[in-house]
């Protein structure tokens, strides 16, 4: 080989690595795009009743204490799967129970605990707040939270 290169060989160099590198990032996009549409959410049915409980925790910024899918704040328990936590993620109706008792419940009035504020949220926001955890719930959150307590 010689040590010196020419700009022929230069630029062979350039377009061969170039042409290497957009190969490899067209298979890599068409990987990502096949993962997005075969792992997402897209099967899942998005119902007005799952948007309006997502209004619900948006308007009364349920992130700024709790985290939903490792985003928010880390004041209040992780909330991707308290349904399932909760052994009802299959049950709207009895979801929608134990969420309205819980936050009816709230706050406890024990000292020394972090205390949820009350919403004093109508039912029909209630059952929509219900769906959108029971639809969150069923998103492949790939492991996420850690641990199941969230």
């Amino acid at each position: 080989m010689r040590e010196v290169m020419t700009k022929t060989m230069a630029r062979n160099v350039f377009y061969g690595g170039s042409l290497f590198f957009i190969v490899v990032f067209l298979i890599l996009s068409a990987h990502s795009v096949r993962y997005v549409v075969t792992q997402s959410t897209a099967h899942a049915e998005l119902t007005d009743s799952v948007a309006r409980g997502k209004h619900v925790w948006e308007k009364h910024a349920c992130i700024n204490c709790h985290t939903l899918m490792g985003e928010g704040a880390y004041f209040a328990p992780e909330l991707q799967n308290v349904m399932a936590r909760w052994g009802v993620d299959d049950d709207p109706e009895t979801a929608f129970e134990i969420m309205k008792a819980w936050m009816e419940s709230q706050p406890t009035g024990i000292e020394g605990r972090r205390q949820m504020p009350q919403f004093n949220l109508s039912d029909d926001e209630l059952r929509d707040l219900t769906d959108f955890f029971i639809w969150v719930n069923g998103i492949d959150a790939q492991g996420w939270p850690p641990n199941e307590a969230g």
